[in-house]
């Protein structure tokens, strides 16, 4: 297939284009509701940092994807790219959404999100007293302010150097792309790194694991490319990229989908799990503790089946990711599972008293299950809120940058290689 087959339906029409108000609407109106209906703060700003970390995750992993793609230089990708580099571009506004929390910081209430917003808990405890300049507020602060600066600053430029290109079709565009690819991935990996753990890990102040930011990475790449099949189907129905991106091309984008989002992923989860259950510190096997008692038992099992067991067996198999009715389905119980993962990683509290006063781990269940001893499982609807108030508009900005270009980059090099592409 040609450039010149491509079709005339690479613009969003009105249809389309009129659900990104919506979306943005829809995702203030829920985060108002989400602080209306809020009866305890904690409990918000957990339900915040969930939302927060789903659309910022889902965000940083489509940057990714775009950096990938200039940097090894592929071909098959041409014609999706164009939708990540949307998704990516939400990266230079969604820092808003977290200046809610850096001004809990700054105005020391940090302690009703971190345990180590509590300055007593902080000079009274010898483990962290060694942890008290990294995660003092300031330091804290200026850290977050530079990741989403760095971010923002990547996804704003590789979105607008792409549709620079579509108007004149210099392909010095892509090589000033490629050229920058590996510095941008190389700040990406630092920077998304460091937030995990400066934004999720330390929800746990005395918890560390090495392998948390990648387990975060690639939960996060498994929910953009749950997202980014959504996106491209959604689009194919609504009379858009019909000729560009075809069956093979959501071949591949399943067996990205399978390899990152199912296998990759349980690859690192257990890898974490191994460690630490090897190791059997009490510092280390707190964390995994807590997610193991109550009813957050249930939902450890719901991602070990639904995330990796139950999706494995699904697409493991060449004909459910070339299916159009059946890989829809599978990416939107991914992307239902990314977010309980999310959900599993931020909301546990981690009982520490309890635990040390514990004689045994069966007591600590005991306790658990008699309601004497709470491990924050609970459904409130500010948990619901928070969370599609942020997709509505991670959603909505997605489909605002996408209304005013091409949905394909169409004078992109290797444009004639991606619409000739076939999985053999």
């Amino acid at each position: 297939m040609k450039r010149s087959s491509v079709g005339s339906d690479l613009r969003m029409g009105a249809s389309a284009a009129r659900f990104g108000p919506l979306l943005l609407v829809a995702g203030a109106a829920l985060l108002g509701v989400s602080m209306l209906v809020a009866d305890d703060w904690t409990v918000f700003w957990k339900s915040w940092l969930v939302g927060w970390m789903s659309a910022a995750g889902i965000a940083l992993a489509a940057l990714w994807f775009t950096l990938l793609q200039h940097l090894t230089r592929a071909g098959w990708s041409v014609v999706v790219r164009r939708l990540a580099e949307g998704v990516a571009r939400n990266l230079s506004w969604m820092w808003l959404l977290f200046v809610p929390v850096l001004l809990l910081v700054w105005s020391g209430q940090a302690d009703l999100l971190y345990q180590w917003g509590d300055q007593e808990l902080m000079h009274h405890d010898h483990l962290l007293q060694k942890k008290a300049t990294y995660l003092s507020p300031a330091f804290w602060s200026a850290r977050s302010i530079f990741y989403l600066a760095t971010w923002a600053v990547i996804g704003t430029l590789y979105f607008k150097w792409s549709v620079a290109q579509d108007a004149t079709g210099d392909h010095l565009w892509t090589h000033r792309m490629q050229r920058w690819a590996p510095i941008c991935m190389i700040l990406y990996a630092f920077t998304q790194t460091y937030a995990a753990v400066d934004w999720m890990m330390t929800l746990q102040p005395k918890w560390f694991s090495t392998m948390f930011g990648v387990y975060f990475w690639i939960s996060s790449v498994g929910g953009f490319m749950a997202m980014l099949i959504l996106l491209a189907r959604w689009l194919q129905r609504t009379g858009h990229v019909r000729s560009a991106i075809t069956v093979d091309h959501f071949h591949d984008m399943g067996k990205m989908l399978f390899a990152f989002g199912v296998v990759f992923w349980a690859y690192i989860g257990f890898s974490q799990y191994m460690l630490i259950w090897y190791a059997n510190l009490p510092v280390e096997t707190n964390w995994y503790m807590t997610r193991q008692l109550g009813d957050w038992t249930s939902i450890s099992l719901l991602l070990l089946f639904g995330h990796f067991a139950v999706p494995f067996v699904v697409l493991v198999s060449r004909w459910p990711k070339r299916w159009r009715p059946t890989l829809p389905l599978i990416a939107s119980w991914m992307l239902l599972m990314f977010f309980v993962d999310v959900y599993w990683l931020v909301m546990p509290v981690v009982p520490e008293a309890a635990i040390e006063a514990a004689t045994s781990y069966g007591a600590l269940a005991e306790a658990v299950a008699a309601g004497e001893v709470s491990v924050g499982f609970g459904f409130h609807l500010v948990n619901f809120t928070a969370l599609a108030g942020m997709i509505c508009l991670l959603g909505g900005g997605t489909l605002l940058n996408l209304r005013h270009c091409n949905l394909v980059p169409s004078a992109d090099p290797r444009l004639d290689e991606s619409l000739a592409f076939e999985n053999i």
